[in-house]
């Protein structure tokens, strides 16, 4: 009888077990779906529609390409662009699925298998190392909608709405659509987003040109993006790719022998980071912005919404030329390191500002570091001496950017020092902007010396010697060499480079020679206001001074605005305005602004005066002061142009023509007392010229552009016989009954300057 008992004891006790267990998975159960229906009824948190999972929509960076169809950077909020499924490589595909989500074809979302597996070892055996489980289609739920943290009940509820919403992808795409969604959208690290994007970045090639082992490395970046960035991180790099090919191997998709070849290959890639302030042409890409933004205010879709550059996926096609871009910035780098260097010994150890502290503590007292520290409370002398303290930062320098340990107020005392540049190349006849230096880094220095106002000095000078010959000057007619002083204005008075004075210059001559006493006095007889409208309708838009010394280049203008301003003699006294942006397209390709290629329009100045300033201009460059380009550089092809130095060597110009380009380059400081203390370096020949020069012999020994070697000016016979004089003559007689001639000249005036000269030369 006990045995009995005992026995129906065992099962009753059984049978409680099983009822409890069988309840308790009841009871789960239902607890489980209740769950899960407060999930999808949007207690969490309101759940994506099927009608807005048909929208499914990335933010897509927008391209700017250069004329030569190379792709100069991105504006984005994401670093995002979209390739279609047929770009991309087979075996990238298949690498993802073996590696992300093997029965990716088989599942209709969600993998039982893979998710029982992760419950069990996650929940069980508390195994942390399991995996996420969650299906390429549920990571793409996650790359589009986020994760929004509900405290403990967050990771339950985010896998829960994934699933849901994978269920829905599922139900609205094919797996190929769902393929392309996922790599379009998925981080690769960086601040990169989607695969071509990544495969830009990381091997500077489009995705139909990956081979197999470069797949595996994008592939094997998704598991952890930055420990396996293949730039920071090779050797774990290269052995998630390994991973990634296995899992090829082990799901048939590559064959032994491949794989152990596959293995062997090192890791190679070709970086070209393109953020907004790294990649080619930074200070160009910017002014495009701000000129697309401009555009698309008036451009709108057909249901009346705007276009944003930022998240559209639009293509801008500018004019500027990648090639030449590569030659400027290279240019740039190899004058300007030298130049730094130079300037640098030339201080020998002082700072620039050393005569005037105030100038430093004024930059310091403006940077974000001095701001925030005294934004704190701390005084004046409490903040600079916390700037004193060296810390792990990364400065620019001209081998690369350089992490080292120093202070702020260090770190900005370098950058305050390092000398700067402006430097811009025009198709002189169509307006195109070809390149486009606007400082050394736009990383570290965001100010654009492209666009910058300073003083011109002697660039401006073609253009008072223009106006000059509209007044019927010559350019054989000469003029005393002598110190005037104007009463009219302050008794003020030029003077000459070096105070070399005596003698007398033809026109042609003083322009060659950039004398600034001649320049002066034809300034005086064109008339400043005359002078002033002709600037103006040649293109400088900057208020000029209408004093004397404006003919030595005191009026502040750009260095776009110079360039631009030049084109009119190159275009036979015609102007042309710049262009930049070429077309704009949106994502399907349709056009949504279009420029034509320009042509010179208003005359503005004779042909004949046009052609006579770019013959004189040959003198500055055959015999004056842009000499260099033929003795040291040896060119020996057709330019033009002019230097420029302006007070105290504080810029230094150059702008030189070949019969089809402009280049214009300007050198200086961020602020005028970061200057050369003579003009034996300070001057434009020495400090910005040779840009022009480097650029020109990489562009001349380029086969593609050897064809401009070969242009002329080809400036009539007519013009070249009226500079049949010489640049000087030590004597010389007033040529009085020319001067009378002219019908604007007051003969009383002429007498009283004539004895004015006479007493001033006593």
């Amino acid at each position: 009888m006990g045995k009995k008992n005992s026995k129906k004891q065992k099962r009753n006790s059984k049978r409680l077990i099983v009822n409890f267990i069988f309840s308790s998975i009841i009871f789960l159960g239902i607890i489980l779906f209740s769950f899960v229906m407060l999930v999808k009824v949007g207690v969490f948190g309101a759940l994506p529609t099927y009608a807005d999972l048909k929208k499914i929509k990335n933010n897509t960076a927008t391209n700017i390409y250069s004329v030569d169809s190379k792709l100069l950077g991105r504006y984005y909020y994401q670093n995002r662009t979209n390739a279609s499924f047929d770009e991309i490589p087979e075996h990238l595909i298949k690498a993802l699925v073996a590696t992300e989500d093997v029965r990716f074809y088989q599942h209709k979302g969600i993998d039982p298998r893979s998710t029982l597996r992760v419950l069990i070892k996650t929940i069980i055996l508390f195994d942390r190392s399991s995996g996420g489980g969650s299906t390429i289609s549920q990571q793409l739920a996650k790359n589009i909608y986020g994760r929004k943290d509900i405290g403990i009940l967050t990771m339950p509820v985010v896998k829960i709405k994934e699933m849901i919403l994978a269920r829905r992808i599922e139900k609205l795409y094919s797996k190929n659509e769902i393929l392309e969604l996922y790599l379009n959208t998925v981080s690769f690290g960086e601040n990169t987003y989607g695969i071509e994007t990544a495969t830009i970045i990381f091997f500077n090639k489009q995705p139909s040109e990956l081979k197999i082992e470069e797949s595996a490395v994008l592939v094997g970046l998704l598991k952890a993006n930055s420990s396996y960035n293949p730039r920071t991180n090779t050797k774990a790099a290269l052995k998630r790719r390994n991973i990634v090919l296995g899992q090829l191997h082990k799901y048939g998709y590559l064959k032994k022998e491949d794989l152990d070849s596959l293995k062997k290959i090192p890791i190679s890639i070709k970086y070209r980071k393109l953020t907004h302030t790294e990649g080619p042409a930074p200070y160009f890409r910017e002014y495009a912005r701000k000129l697309c933004i401009e555009i698309l205010e008036d451009k709108k879709r057909p249901d009346g919404s705007g276009y944003n550059l930022y998240t559209d996926g639009l293509k801008v096609y500018t004019t500027l030329n990648g090639q030449m871009q590569e030659y400027l910035e290279q240019s740039v780098s190899k004058h300007l390191s030298k130049l730094q260097v130079t300037f640098d010994d030339h201080w020998n150890g002082e700072e620039p500002w050393i005569k005037n502290p105030k100038i430093a503590l004024l930059q310091i007292e403006q940077s974000n570091v001095y701001k925030s520290l005294i934004k704190k409370g701390l005084s004046q002398d409490e903040a600079i001496a916390a700037m004193k303290v060296p810390r792990k930062s990364e400065i620019f320098t001209w081998s690369g950017a350089k992490d080292t340990l120093i202070s702020p107020l260090d770190s900005l005392l370098h950058n305050f020092k390092t000398l700067q540049i402006g430097s811009l190349v025009m198709n002189g006849h169509t307006g195109d902007i070809l390149a486009w230096v606007g400082g050394v880094d736009y990383k570290y220095f965001k100010y654009d010396h492209v666009t910058s106002k300073r003083q011109s000095g002697s660039t401006i000078k073609p253009i008072v010697y223009a106006s000059a010959l509209e007044r019927r000057i010559k350019p054989c007619d000469f003029f005393e060499n002598d110190s005037v002083v104007y009463e009219d204005y302050d008794d003020w008075t030029p003077q000459n480079s070096g105070s070399a004075y005596g003698g007398f210059y033809s026109v042609k001559g003083a322009l060659a020679n950039s004398i600034n006493t001649i320049s002066v006095k034809l300034l005086m007889q064109a008339g400043i206001d005359s002078t002033i409208l002709l600037a103006n309708k040649m293109g400088i838009n900057s208020k000029l001074p209408p004093v004397p010394s404006m003919a030595l280049g005191t009026g502040e203008v750009s260095l776009y605005e110079m360039v631009n301003s030049y084109a009119v003699f190159l275009n036979n006294g015609k102007k042309i305005e710049p262009r930049i942006i070429r077309r704009i397209e949106d994502s399907e390709g349709n056009i949504l602004y279009t420029d034509s290629s320009h042509e010179p329009e208003d005359t503005v100045l004779s042909e004949q005066i046009a052609q006579t300033i770019l013959a004189m201009m040959q003198g500055v460059v055959d015999r004056g002061t842009a000499n260099g380009l033929r003795s040291i550089w040896k060119f020996e092809e057709d330019f033009v142009g002019k230097t420029g130095t302006t007070q105290n060597n504080t810029d230094a110009w150059f702008i030189g023509m070949s019969p089809k380009l402009i280049a214009g380059v300007w050198v200086g400081g961020d602020n005028p007392i970061v200057r050369f203390k003579n003009s034996t370096y300070g001057q434009g020949a020495y400090s910005a010229l040779p840009v022009f020069a480097n650029f020109f012999q990489k562009l001349y020994k380029d086969e593609k552009y050897s064809y401009l070697k070969n242009e002329k000016f080809n400036i009539p016979d007519s013009i070249l016989s009226q500079l049949n004089c010489n640049d000087f003559d030590e004597e010389r007689e007033p040529q009085i009954f020319e001067l009378f001639k002219r019908k604007d000249e007051d003969i009383s005036d002429f007498i009283k300057r004539i004895f004015k000269r006479k007493r001033n030369k006593r």
